[in-house]
């Protein structure tokens, strides 16, 4: 009875989809993540320095 418990549990077939689909899942999850908490930074950087690049004055 326990032998067949065991070996019940040993087997990972057909697991390794739904562990696959987690792991993207989790991967675009932090990705969105990253993006919303960054998103605002890398708008004013890049406004930044396409003021300097439009300006014609040297100090930027």
């Amino acid at each position: 009875m326990i032998t067949r418990i065991r070996t019940t549990l040993r087997r990972d077939e057909g697991a390794s989809a739904v562990e696959y689909g987690l792991l993207v899942a989790a991967i675009a999850a932090i990705i969105v993540g990253v993006v919303f908490l960054l998103g605002s930074r890398v708008k004013s950087t890049f406004s930044k320095t396409e003021s300097c690049i439009s300006s014609t004055s040297t100090a930027c």
